[in-house]
C-alpha cells in the first residue's frame, strides 16, 4: 500500500487491474486502517479514472454474493453523496415503478453523507434484511420488488464500513453502489451527484447489455430533483431536459427536504406513499419513477412512462406493494 499511496500522491492513477486488486486487498484487510484510510481520501480530492472505476466495480462484483431472478429485474438507486438531504426519493420511486409492473430488485445501504438512506427508512419499519435467496423471491414474487441491503451482499466490505460511517462524506463506494447490484440487473436508473462521473458511468454502461438511464441534475442532486435542468445518458446517446420537458413544475430545494433524522423521513416518506405528499413532493417522486419505467422499456417513450408512475403512485399501488413487501 505504501508504493500505491505514493504513486497516488504524486498524481498517477491506477490501471484497471492494479486498481481491482488493491481493492481486493482492501476488502480482505490486508491493509491497516489507517492505510485504508488514506487510499480513501485520495479519491476525496482528486476525480477517478474509468480505468479505476471499473477495477473497483470488478473487484466487488467478483467478492459479492450474488442472486439470480429469473424476472427482469431493474434497480433505481442514486450514488447519495450530493449532500442535499433529500427525502428518500428513489426508494420511494422504486415502489412506484414495482407496482406499474417492472419488477425491482432495489440495491441500498444506510446514509452515509445524509440522515436516511434506503437501509435506514426500510429498517425503521421493521423490515427485516436478508440476503437468503428464497426469501427474496419471495419478496419478489409477492410485491414485485425486493431489498437487498449492500452490506450483507458485499461481506468483504466489513473492513470499511467503520471508516466510512466515520468520515461521514462520500467516498468513491457512493461511486460503486449502483455498479455492483449483486442480482446484476440488465435494466437500470442510476442517479450520480456529478456531471463528470455520469459521463464515466455512461462510458462504462454502453459496453454492457443493460437498458440504462445514468442521470445527473446540474445544479448537484443525484437524482431528478426539478429544481433546474438535468442531463441523462442512456443506450441512444444523451440529452438535456428540464421539469417543463416532463410536463412537470419547477421545484425549490426546500421542497425536497427529507428531514434531520430518520424518523422524520419515515413520516415523509409515509405520507407520499398514502397519498399525502405535496404537489412538489409526488411531482419528483413521479419525475424519476417514470424516467426509470423508460429505462427498462425506451420504445414505449417517456411520457408513458412518466403516465405510468403517475398513475402507479396516485392509485396507491405502489402504498400496497410497499406493504406487501414488508409482510413477504
Amino acid at each position: 500500500m505504501k508504493q500505491i499511496l505514493t504513486e497516488l500522491i504524486e498524481h498517477r492513477s491506477l490501471s484497471k487491474d492494479t486498481a481491482k486488486q488493491v481493492l481486493m486487498d482492501l476488502a480482505t484487510a490486508k491493509f491497516n486502517p489507517s492505510q485504508t484510510t488514506a487510499f480513501m481520501t485520495v479519491y476525496m480530492m482528486r476525480s477517478i479514472t474509468i480505468d479505476e472505476l471499473q477495477g473497483f466495480r470488478d473487484a466487488m462484483l467478483e467478492l459479492c454474493l450474488p442472486v439470480s431472478f429469473d424476472a427482469p429485474v431493474m434497480d433505481v438507486c442514486g450514488t447519495g453523496g450530493d449532500a442535499k438531504n433529500t427525502f428518500n426519493i428513489s426508494t420511494l420511486s422504486s415502489f412506484v415503478v414495482a407496482a406499474a409492473g417492472q419488477p425491482v430488485a432495489k440495491h441500498g445501504n444506510y446514509g452515509v453523507s445524509s440522515p436516511s438512506g434506503s437501509s435506514n427508512v426500510l429498517e425503521h419499519f421493521g423490515y427485516k434484511f436478508t440476503n437468503d435467496k428464497d426469501e427474496l423471491k419471495r419478496c419478489l414474487d409477492r410485491a414485485n420488488i425486493c431489498f437487498m441491503h449492500a452490506p450483507l451482499f458485499h461481506p468483504a466490505m466489513k473492513n470499511v464500513a467503520p471508516i466510512r460511517k466515520e468520515l461521514g462524506v462520500k467516498t468513491f463506494f457512493n461511486m460503486l453502489g449502483p455498479m455492483v447490484n449483486p442480482a446484476f440487473p440488465r435494466r437500470q436508473l442510476v442517479g450520480v451527484f456529478s456531471l463528470e462521473l455520469a459521463r464515466q458511468y455512461a462510458y462504462l454502461y454502453q459496453n454492457t447489455d443493460k437498458s440504462f438511464v445514468i442521470l445527473h441534475s446540474l445544479d448537484g442532486y443525484d437524482e431528478i430533483s426539478l429544481t433546474g435542468d438535468f442531463k441523462y445518458y442512456y443506450n441512444k446517446g444523451e440529452r438535456m431536459a428540464s421539469a417543463s420537458d416532463l410536463g412537470l413544475p419547477k421545484l425549490k430545494t426546500n421542497d425536497l427536504r427529507g428531514g434531520d433524522t430518520v424518523e422524520e423521513a419515515a413520516k415523509v416518506f409515509m405520507r407520499i406513499l398514502e397519498g399525502n405528499g405535496t404537489p412538489e413532493q409526488n411531482a419528483a417522486v413521479i419525475a424519476n419513477a417514470g424516467m426509470a419505467l423508460y429505462a427498462g422499456s425506451q420504445k414505449e417513450g417517456l411520457t408513458a412512462a412518466l403516465g405510468k408512475a403517475k398513475e402507479s403512485l396516485e392509485s396507491g399501488k405502489a402504498l400496497t406493494a410497499f406493504k406487501k413487501l414488508l409482510q413477504a
